[in-house]
């Protein structure tokens, strides 16, 4: 019986194991695939055949990136090489007039909103049982509203604030905010809060101490996690972006709509890159600043 089992262990080891590294290497391929063939497709000067054809050129890049004087169709021009210029003089608004930097402060500054309020909503429910318990956790994922509604409530409800870079940042913490307590609840509710809490304290910790330098840096990953999703959903947030903004650069969700729906697809090849490589960045700078940051004090 015994050689029976030991044997349909070692035909499943050598079979499933295979079996399992092919499944997961075609489900990696079958992602991975569309965004290389776009990224590659941006460096090209024509596709009229199969492949793309004419390596390389940067010609699709300069008029995504504004190098070559392209405007869309609400005139707004687009050349960085303005920005540049009035970057030597005017440093903040420069950044501020332009889509891709505009874009990455707004979803950041909604993260750092997530992060103040999320973490301790989220630290709240997991750690104690009150009255109102259920309510604070069911309020909390609630804004998972579609972007549409919330802009139009927000424009009804706040109508000074509509086309502000602080409007946009509010919304899109507003929207984004139950990913950061769902995913920094779930590290939470993974940690002997209690002992962990009752240790520091023993040691002469103060509950602020232990909250900041002992529950924190435990729960670093579901807080990271949190940071990197709440960033890239609210970086390409369109709906909201769409009903909320008024004037200046707009910011990326609308920017590479301009840029996707009056172009050619190899014009918007280098648009989705560029979105992808901006994402890509600022999610291994989350990470890095996430890993490196949280850390106990000796």
């Amino acid at each position: 019986m015994s050689s029976r089992i030991n044997r349909g262990q070692s035909v499943s080891a050598l079979v499933g194991r295979p079996i399992v590294r092919l499944v997961f290497a075609l489900t990696l391929l079958f992602l991975i695939f569309p965004i290389v063939v776009t990224f590659v497709a941006s460096f090209a000067r024509e596709w009229t055949g199969v492949l793309p054809s004419g390596f390389v050129t940067l010609a699709h890049w300069e008029q995504v990136l504004g190098l070559a004087g392209y405007q869309d169709a609400a005139n707004y021009s687009l050349r960085l090489g303005e920005v540049l210029e009035t970057a030597q003089h005017d440093p903040i608004g420069a950044l501020s007039a332009s889509p891709l930097f505009r874009s990455v402060l707004l979803a950041l500054g909604g993260v750092a909103i997530n992060l103040v309020v999320g973490v301790p909503i989220a630290y709240a429910v997991a750690r104690y049982r009150f009255r109102g318990r259920e309510w604070l956790n069911a309020l909390a994922v609630l804004p998972l509203a579609p972007g549409i509604i919330l802009g139009v409530a927000f424009l009804r409800a706040y109508p000074e604030l509509s086309g502000t870079d602080f409007g946009l940042i509010i919304g899109y913490s507003l929207l984004k905010a139950p990913f950061m307590v769902l995913a920094v609840q779930s590290s939470f509710e993974a940690m002997p809060l209690r002992q962990l809490e009752e240790s520091a304290r023993s040691l002469g910790a103060s509950w602020l101490e232990t909250f900041l330098f002992v529950i924190i840096p435990n729960a670093k990953r579901g807080i990271v996690s949190g940071a990197i999703i709440c960033w890239a959903l609210a970086a390409a947030e369109f709906n909201f972006s769409y009903v909320v903004f008024s004037r200046g650069a707009r910011p990326l969700a609308l920017f590479l709509k301009a840029n996707i729906s009056n172009s050619s697809f190899l014009t918007t090849s280098a648009a989705v890159s560029v979105f992808f490589l901006l994402v890509a960045g600022v999610t291994l700078a989350l990470q890095l600043v996430g890993t490196r940051g949280f850390t106990t004090r000796q």
